[in-house]
């Protein structure tokens, strides 16, 4: 990794922008040098690209991704752009794009940066590598396991099966590498050991990637980028940037668990559950804490990933958070379509969360009334998307009988109920209370804005449960770069 060289810090006038690129949103926030958000915007990428897998392949298009990046940009306030002293940047884990040195993006008369020669991002969602695939892969000297969606194996796949498509490109990293790049106009990518980590083959110990066992793999090598620690400076930009002064400090992008874990403040005695696209629950583990030497045991559902200061997070990360109550909703949309009832989407999730809130009430009645027992619960098991220790797992419904409650609220009750034990079975009560956990602080809009997921969650873990307000990832981000910013420039 690159050593650090003395930068100035973030004077009591500047603003740094803190910005999240999301799985399905991107969001920019200004950040006051207190730690305070001043404004944001967000907005959806609709980047989702058709693979040529079907539903194996995970595909985005960056160039859409910058565009959403840059539009929330042009719409907030010129004069705190023109505050600006740092850019700090998160982004979705482990997935990986690629583009050609050179061409990889052309900024345009009035500023707007553009992509060029770039793949289509690769997302943590591609499954494109089976069990079998990633067996007959080397294995990592990491403590940390490889799975279908992570950067490297991701490069492996395309190294076999598109190999003349490889060849066009140069240069690789996640989407918030790309970005960076761009930015500071950088010859080679930078990344954090937080992205590190997830792309596999990076053993966080010694802070270096696999280069030997991934060489003699035939891995082309030379598309690693360079690794820092979290708060390094990566790069300045390179031109002024809608209002942002050229020469302003842009760091390492960082992984959007660990920005949105910091976000919410959380405490040693919290833990930070993040329901958005997908679910992580996750506790800051012992500052003496070392990871284990590589294992070849397999099936553990947690894992130790960096976070800031050089301390770890013990993390549950489940493939299946609010992407399945998306399934669930498509599902409901298409029987409507099919039944002969057209009716939005937005309509459908606003009738969802409002029978939810009518179940979680009719729930406590029911509970406080001993005449009239319950119905027979449904049972639902939510892998839809598998898990990454088991990613042979699929969805399932049981306990059906002919009294069971089967209208929308008792329903969308069993599917939270069920999205709340699939994480306990990963990370379960007894650990947490063994950790010294005592508060689980909630945030993604999965969790924020569906209280009956809120219940399922508290009846679950049996710990309160407090939401982190308006954490994310993108004022995580800003926060990093206040806190625990090294300076360090690649």
């Amino acid at each position: 990794m690159t050593s650090s060289t003395p930068e100035r810090a973030v004077s009591s006038k500047g603003l740094v922008l803190g910005v999240d690129l999301g799985t399905t949103t991107v969001k920019a926030c200004l950040v006051s040098p207190e730690g305070s958000a001043v404004s944001s915007l967000s907005r959806e990428t609709k980047a989702t690209l058709a693979s040529d897998l079907g539903s194996l392949g995970s595909e985005q298009d960056a160039h859409k991704i910058c565009t959403a990046l840059q539009f929330c940009l042009s719409q907030l306030p010129k004069e705190q752009l023109a505050r600006v002293a740092r850019v700090a940047v998160s982004g979705q884990m482990h997935g990986v794009v690629l583009w050609r040195h050179g061409s990889g993006w052309k900024r345009n008369a009035f500023g707007r940066f553009d992509v060029d020669v770039v793949s289509a991002l690769y997302t943590w969602q591609d499954g494109r590598c089976s069990a079998a695939f990633l067996d007959a892969l080397p294995k990592p000297r990491s403590h940390l396991r490889l799975s279908s969606g992570h950067g490297c194996a991701t490069l492996f796949w395309l190294l076999k099966h598109r190999a003349r498509e490889l060849e066009r490109f140069d240069r690789a990293g996640a989407v918030q590498d790309l970005v960076v790049a761009m930015l500071c106009g950088l010859d080679k990518p930078v990344m954090s050991t937080q992205t590190a980590a997830s792309w596999g083959y990076f053993d966080t110990v010694a802070g270096q990637w696999n280069t030997e066992l991934l060489r003699e793999a035939g891995f082309l090598v030379d598309l690693l980028p360079d690794v820092v620690e979290p708060g390094a400076v990566a790069g300045r930009l390179e031109h002024p940037w809608y209002g942002i002064p050229a020469g302003t400090p842009v760091h390492a992008a960082l992984g959007d668990m660990q920005c949105s874990a910091l976000s919410v403040g959380a405490g040693e005695t919290d833990a930070v559950l993040n329901m958005s696209t997908s679910a992580q629950l996750s506790f800051l583990l012992e500052p003496s804490f070392v990871p284990p030497p590589p294992s070849v045991e397999a099936g553990s559902a947690l894992e130790a990933f960096p976070y800031f200061g050089g301390r770890y997070l013990a993390v549950a990360a489940s493939l299946n958070g609010g992407n399945v109550l998306a399934v669930f909703v498509r599902m409901l949309q298409q029987w409507m379509h099919q039944l002969g009832t057209g009716i939005p989407e937005s309509a459908i999730w606003e009738r969802l969360l409002a029978a939810g809130t009518d179940e979680r009430a009719s729930a406590n009645a029911q509970a406080s009334s001993a005449a009239t027992p319950p119905p027979p619960d449904l049972v639902v098991t939510p892998t839809v998307f598998g898990e990454r220790h088991t990613p042979g797992a699929r969805a399932s419904v049981s306990g059906i009988g002919p009294q069971s409650a089967l209208s929308l609220g008792p329903v969308l009750r069993a599917l939270c109920q069920g999205l709340a034990r699939n994480l306990h079975t990963m990370m379960p009560r007894e650990m947490l209370e063994r950790a010294g956990v005592r508060r689980i602080v909630g945030t993604g809009k999965a969790l924020t804005r569906n209280v009956c997921l809120q219940q399922a969650v508290h009846d679950v873990y049996g710990i309160p449960l407090e939401l982190g307000g308006k954490g994310d990832a993108a004022l995580g981000a800003a926060l990093a770069v206040l806190s625990h910013s090294s300076s360090a420039k690649a």
